[in-house]
């Protein structure tokens, strides 16, 4: 790669800057992001988004259509936040890295050639719910309230308040109870056998 003088001091300011702060990151929380990652504020971001100070969205997430984040939720790397249709996530939710949240679908279109439209529907996540790595809610969806939903699940209808979920599509393996500082996880492990 050819680069010109004004180019190279570019690159080097970068490279200093990217070593700068990675030093910083590793320091304050003992992890290592990509450059982006470490360039702006997630809090910023979260104020930026959802007019809260205390939501947190990485840099790597996206975002679009209507999207309504409540307080103190946080939003992790690599996750795909789909409101063309409308999506609500509740107050001090946890929604993982990967996760994909979905609020309309091509499937129609896709198979008839563009003869259908895309199909909207808004899609829920109630207040103090956990969403996994890689975990994905389709359009439509309601999560209720203080609900998991486990690494990699595939969610495809709605579930009340408490429940644990997981597999592919996604059924209820349990129930989250929870006391004013305290939670206790009931799951149905039979359900999950081969």
């Amino acid at each position: 790669m050819d680069l010109d003088p004004s180019e190279m001091a570019l690159m080097n300011t970068l490279c200093s800057l990217q070593k700068k702060l990675r030093q910083q990151t590793y320091k304050k929380y003992k992890r290592i992001n990509p450059f982006f990652e470490d360039l702006c504020d997630w809090k910023e971001r979260g104020q930026f988004w959802a007019n809260e100070s205390n939501v947190t969205i990485y840099n790597s997430v996206t975002i679009c259509g209507d999207v309504n984040i409540g307080n103190n939720t946080w939003i992790g790397s690599y996750v795909n936040l789909d409101g063309t249709g409308g999506l609500f996530i509740g107050e001090f939710c946890s929604i993982a890295s990967g996760a994909q949240l979905l609020s309309h679908d091509t499937v129609a279109w896709a198979l008839t050639g563009g003869k259908s439209k895309y199909t909207y529907s808004p899609t829920t996540i109630g207040d103090r719910c956990f969403i996994g790595t890689h975990a994905v809610i389709t359009k439509g969806v309601v999560i209720g309230n203080e609900s998991i939903v486990c690494a990699g699940a595939v969610v495809t209808k709605s579930f009340p308040s408490n429940s644990i979920l997981a597999g592919v599509p996604a059924k209820k393996i349990g129930e989250t109870v929870v006391c004013p500082q305290t939670f206790d996880l009931k799951c149905v492990y039979s359900s999950l056998k081969a």
